[in-house]
């Protein structure tokens, strides 16, 4: 995040929202870009085939997911909410950032697209979708990933 505003609550919020850092104006070409660098070699290293949660089990590379062996049948863009919620566990995630992450710029959605898309996530991974231990929703925020 690149901002003017360099007051300690707006650095907080920035990174309590999901930002990886968060660069105040004026800066340094130099410093930026080794805060580039750092942070693609933080994510080149964490770059892996698959991920675990309970009794689930995302491999990325035949994009499928499994619980106890067995398959789950996900959507293409349920994959990617659930591929984007992995690697971000434990962290808040706007709407926004879903909706840009998931979906991109190319196709026109709605934060109530993302709702309903968590929704239908929550039906095949929740073992009480009243009760959600996975995907919890922070309010006026978005959501958090936890195992």
């Amino acid at each position: 995040m690149i901002t003017a505003k360099g007051r300690e609550r707006d650095i907080v919020r920035g990174l309590e929202t999901g930002a990886d850092d968060y660069v105040t104006n004026p800066f340094s070409m130099d410093i930026l870009v080794a805060r580039i660098r750092a942070f693609l070699r933080h994510h080149r290293s964490t770059d892996i085939g698959s991920f675990t949660f309970k009794d689930y089990i995302l491999d990325r590379s035949p994009r499928r997911l499994t619980k106890n062996g067995k398959e789950v049948s996900l959507t293409s863009k349920e994959y990617r909410l659930l591929e984007y919620f992995l690697p971000n566990t434990d962290r808040a995630i706007t709407r926004n950032q879903i909706m840009n992450q998931v979906w991109g710029n190319s196709i026109p959605v709605t934060q109530r697209s993302v709702d309903r898309y968590v929704k239908t996530l929550r039906a095949k991974i929740e073992s009480d979708k009243s009760k959600p231990t996975h995907i919890i929703t922070i309010r006026d925020v978005g959501y958090r990933f936890e195992k």
